[in-house]
This record gives C-alpha cells, structure tokens and sequence, in this order.
C-alpha cells in the first residue's frame, strides 16, 4: 500500500483536470463529516463517485493497493453548494466571470455554484439566454455550475416560454419584487409570481424570491428627498427598512398556499433569499411553514458577521440590498439559524467592478450594492459562529445538504455512498489575516467587506466529482466542471 505524502504528483493518465493522477483513491481523516455524525475514517473514490465509507481505524486492513491520501486531522466535509451567487459571465466579465468565480469557489471549498439570471448581460430569461451562458461557461467553470432562470413581466404570463427556458434545463427560476438595478431584469408582483408557481408545480422546481417591496415615503423628510448625509451608513440603512421585507413576504404569502398538497401550484416550493430581517418577516415564514405552505428562507454570512453599527462612514463595501442591519437583528439571525427557523446559508456574492462601489466617494445612496465573499463563507461561518455553539455538522447541513436538496442535485449535499465526491479539506483551528499578500480569486478583491479582517478556517483542497481541482494555492491546470442541467 501506498500512502502519498502531501504534495503536488505529476500529470498522467487522469488528465488535466486533477492534480491527484488517479481514479480510484482514499481519502483518510480523524474528522470525517457524515450525515450520522463527526468520525475517524477513510472514503473511498471510485469513478468520481464515492464507493464505501469505513469507520474507525478498521480502514488500513481494508484498503489494499489503492492510493491513499492521508489529511490527518484536517476536516474531510461534504463540498459547499452556494445555491445564490452572481458570477456576471457573459456580459459583464469586467465584474467577476465564470473563470475568476469558480477558480475563487473552488479556493473557498465550494465545489457546485447555482448561477443566477442576471448582473450577466443579457438576463437569462429564455431558452435563446440561457444557451449563451452555457456557451460561455464552457471550458471555463473549475467547480459544477447550474443555472437559475428568472421570472420577469415579460415571459410570467407566457406558459411556453417559461416551459421553453424550464425544458431547456434551468433548476428553478428568480424574481424580484423590487427594482433589481438591472434593465433587462424588471420586478415582478404576486401576479406574476402566482403564474410562475403555476408552472414550476409541474416541474417539481424552485422559486426563489428577493423580497423587498418598496413603500411610500411616510415623514415629511422623505417626502422632501432630504434623507441625509449619504456618506453615512445610516441613511442608506433608513431608505430600505424591515416593512420593505416584510410588505414583501406578506405580499408573498398570498400566492404560497398555492403549494400546499392538492393546491393548484402543488409541487413548487417558494424560497425566500437573503432574508436580513430577523423579526416580522420571519415570524410571517414561520406561520406560512407551520400552515404548510412549501416555502423556506436563507440568510447569509455577510448579514451574520456584521452590524450596522460598525460600519463606518462612506465604507461602500458593505452595502447591500436587503441591507445588514444592527447587532439586535443579528443576534436574532444567529437564534433563527441555530434554532432551525433559516433554512440554509447562502453567499449572495454579488461582484462589480471598483468604480461602481464608489470607494472613493464613499456614496452609500449611489454606490453599487453588492457583497463580495464567494472564496470566503466557510471561514466566515466558522469564525462569526463559533461563539453561538455551531459544529461541523451545521455547516454541512446549511452549506451542503439544504442547499443541495433546493437545487434538486440528489447526488451531492453529503458524504454517503453513490454520490458525487465532492469534498472540501479544511483546518478549523488555522487562522489566516485577509490582506493584500493573501491570495484571493475574486476578480476584485478589494471590494470585498472581509478585507482587513482575521477569519479561522483554511481551506487545504478541493475535490469535485473525484478531481483535485484546488489545493494550496494551485488549481488544476483545466477547468472540468460540469453545467449542471435539469432533465
């Protein structure tokens, strides 16, 4: 038997999508995350697929000629699925594109993207779109990458259409309810939506919805158009409050009975992005769940790691749209999630290029809204959760299994016999500081809101579908994700 050191072998008949040259391996650490629990082990890979898990140290006898790679006590945990993240390819490339996007996946451990339909130019709202994004996503995505495709005004009320862009293999489709900032991508109502829900039933996919309704000025300051120093975090904060979220949700709430079993919009399922309002919009999807309603909510990292009270003047890196809210709020996020009531985590990476961020002006109001963090939610999760009690088995369910599940991907989410072998190996206990020698794939990393900060967690590799696509600052030398197609 023999065991392979920790380093870089060359090249051979496995291709250049691997830097491990095989195709029938082990993989052995103290800390193996399953869906039964936290063990000592090894997992074998056959064929990109996983062949058999062994508990314990009873591993050695069973393994005879196969290659092993040995992580110690490094974590072996199911690969991320990021269900929402902007990767702007094509069109607008200048942003983030689908090399840079999934080269940083693959650096954070992330190993399937579901992209969204727009910040790409055109939006991808049609059979015709989605075709030009999976052309320019070929031999470019370094992780599996699946598609979202969006329900607007224009295709809501067009069966066919909607049916085209569906058979055509998009995993579900996204709406707005507010203004997107996107021309192409206009916002939707709970007309529309309903419509929407109507056909996805049929398919057994996903809605996922940013819910946030914009509402009329209520004090005579706003009517006036003085909402203050728009260099201060405050009043951008003032201008999207928790009512938008939840006149949103509300507003939601009464097309989701439709998915109730035996209603007419029966196996769809509503899901609610990036929620930041940790108070009557939730209560309002609690009461929907308990009513049985197919619906569930996300949260993410950038809305769990920071408050409004932190933020500095004219610091554009943190705005976003639904926007991060004070320290009360997030404590509430942090109880929902623990306690079951968020679903799952998601990045929201959502990229531009510097100086549509207006770092310079420090313009909250004009500045573009966005957080910036694919290659770094698992060490944010970690870092920002520990103190709340969250273990190794939390992150693989709200990073991979839940995530999974809502993309209808039944062949990852988790480490068990049959599935894809997709694994991210990672040092909990590591710490690393987000400076400018820090090596980082956005294509602009400067916009992003970690930087500056110390996070734990470093990610030592990579593994989608059986290959070795990262590990330590080294890609393999092709990108040979997978688009990912519903059928």
């Amino acid at each position: 038997m023999e065991y392979l050191k920790w380093k870089l072998l060359p090249l051979n008949s496995r291709s250049e999508c691997s830097l491990l040259p095989y195709n029938h391996y082990w993989i052995a650490s103290k800390r193996v995350v399953t869906p039964e629990g936290v063990f000592s082990g090894a997992v074998e890979v056959k064929g990109g697929h996983i062949m058999s898990i062994i508990e314990g140290e009873d591993w050695h006898g069973n393994v005879r000629r196969e290659q092993v790679v040995d992580f110690g006590e490094a974590v072996v945990m199911p690969g991320l699925v990021d269900a929402h993240a902007h990767l702007d390819d094509p069109g607008r490339t200048d942003w983030e594109g689908f090399s840079s996007g999934t080269k940083a996946a693959a650096a954070g451990g992330i190993t399937t993207l579901i992209d969204m339909p727009l910040n790409n130019f055109p939006s991808t709202v049609s059979e015709e779109t989605l075709k030009l994004k999976i052309d320019a996503a070929d031999e470019k995505i370094y992780v599996d990458v699946g598609f979202w495709g969006g329900l607007v005004p224009g295709n809501a009320f067009n069966a066919s259409t909607l049916e085209g862009l569906l058979n055509a293999g998009v995993l579900g489709l996204k709406s707005f309810m507010c203004p997107s900032g996107i021309n192409d991508f206009p916002m939707t109502n709970a007309s529309h939506i309903k419509a929407g829900l109507s056909v996805l039933g049929k398919y057994r996919r996903p809605l996922l919805v940013h819910s946030e309704i914009q509402q009329e000025p209520k004090t005579n300051s706003e009517l006036e158009g003085d909402i203050g120093n728009p260099r201060s975090y405050l009043t951008y904060l003032k201008t999207r409050p928790s009512s938008w979220e939840e006149a949103a949700i509300r507003e939601l709430l009464t097309v989701t009975m439709d998915t109730r079993a035996g209603g007419p919009a029966s196996g769809a399922h509503l899901h609610v992005v990036h929620l930041s309002d940790a108070s009557s919009s939730l209560d309002l999807i609690k009461k929907a769940k308990a009513g049985g309603d197919s619906i569930t909510v996300e949260t993410c990292p950038h809305y769990l790691a920071f408050s409004s009270e932190e933020i500095k003047d004219g610091d554009t890196r943190f705005k976003c749209a639904p926007p991060i809210r004070d320290a009360a709020n997030r404590e509430k996020l942090w109880e929902a999630l623990m306690d079951g009531h968020i679903d799952m985590l998601s990045s929201d990476h959502s990229p531009t290029i510097p100086e549509l961020k207006l770092l310079d002006d420090g313009d909250f109001l004009r500045a573009w809204g966005g957080i910036s963090s694919l290659q770094l939610v698992l060490p944010v999760t970690w870092t920002y959760g520990r103190k709340y009690g969250v273990t190794l088995e939390h992150l693989a369910l709200w990073w991979s299994e839940r995530p999974a599940k809502l993309a209808g991907q039944d062949l990852k989410g988790s480490i068990t016999v049959g599935k894809h072998a997709d694994f991210v190996v990672w040092q909990p206990e590591i710490e690393f500081n987000l400076n400018d020698s820090y090596l980082i794939y956005h294509k602009h990393p400067s916009i992003s809101a970690y930087m500056g900060k110390t996070l734990s967690g470093n990610v030592v590799a990579t593994f989608v579908r059986g290959n070795l696509v990262y590990k330590g600052g080294k890609h393999a030398f092709a990108a040979c994700g997978v688009p990912i197609l519903a059928r």
